[in-house]
């Protein structure tokens, strides 16, 4: 049996394996002014219930932040306090009984999708989460790119708008400030769901999101752009008007493939991805 936990900015959700099949499965929302400590005493409460039925074998854990993956430790989370370098794994493996790995939370969604979802067969593939954050995952020939300091696919604090309004970072006209779920809500002072609804605002926004992602075909050249997270459920009211701004921004004078898609699994990418981890 194999342990999978998704820890997001807003919310956060655990599921049991045996192999490959998702037999529990629970979901909840944060508390931001319970912090770290609100998260990890409801992550104590469904372990502890579960292991009353499950025998645990190992835990895979997709971070809602930047993660030192060689050192196995989060560094940091800006919407969640509490979390600058905690052992979580240390945490998860105490509770569980089980060997614990851990990645952020895109990187488990690359995983996820490339070989559960939308990415199979699909390589390289850039895999990007649209949600309260943006985080980006790079994945071929079956392992993820993480770069020399865990910090490659970090697209989210790409800038995009050198004079734009600062981010969470410090930095000013990020790609995650101009255009993830938190910034949108606090900008525009209605939730990224119903944007999502109102065609006029959603052609203004795909010129910002296509930006980033022009960033990421223009260097990394991709088979295939995954997006999952709240804001892809979107579906092709977001998906249609992007495509469409990806081929204006990316002119002729490049042949780069545009094929932008929606994840498959929904809201559990990253637990596939936990899963993947936890089998390797």
């Amino acid at each position: 049996m194999i342990l999978a936990i998704d820890i997001g900015g807003t919310k956060f959700s655990m599921a049991v394996f045996d192999r490959r099949r998702m037999v529990r499965r629970e979901s909840r929302a944060t508390d931001a002014a319970g912090g770290r400590e609100w998260m990890l005493a409801r992550i104590r409460e469904i372990v502890a219930a579960w292991r009353l039925d499950f025998p645990f074998e190992r835990c895979g854990i997709g971070f809602g932040g930047p993660v030192d993956f060689a050192g196995q430790r989060v560094v940091l989370s800006t919407h969640v306090g509490g979390w600058r370098d905690f052992d979580l794994c240390g945490f998860v493996s105490e509770l569980s009984g089980a060997p614990a790995i851990m990645d952020n939370d895109a990187n488990a969604g690359a995983i996820g999708e490339a070989e559960f979802g939308a990415g199979k067969g699909c390589s390289p593939l850039f895999y990007m989460t649209l949600s309260t954050g943006i985080g980006g995952g790079i994945y071929d020939n079956g392992r993820v790119w993480r770069g020399s300091d865990s910090y490659g696919g970090e697209i989210g604090h790409l800038t995009i708008r050198p004079d734009g309004p600062e981010c969470l970072c410090g930095a000013r006209g990020c790609y995650e400030r101009m255009c993830s779920g938190l910034w949108l809500e606090r900008d525009y002072g209605r939730s990224a769901r119903e944007l999502m609804q109102d065609a006029p605002f959603v052609e203004h926004y795909v010129v910002d999101l296509a930006l980033g992602l022009k960033a990421a075909i223009m260097l990394l050249n991709p088979r295939r752009i995954v997006i999952g997270g709240g804001i892809s459920k979107a579906g092709d009211r977001l998906f249609v008007p992007l495509r469409t701004e990806l081929r204006r921004q990316i002119t002729s004078w490049s042949a780069a493939r545009i094929d932008v898609v929606p994840a498959a699994l929904g809201d559990d990418s990253v637990l596939y991805g936990a899963l993947a981890l936890a089998e390797r």
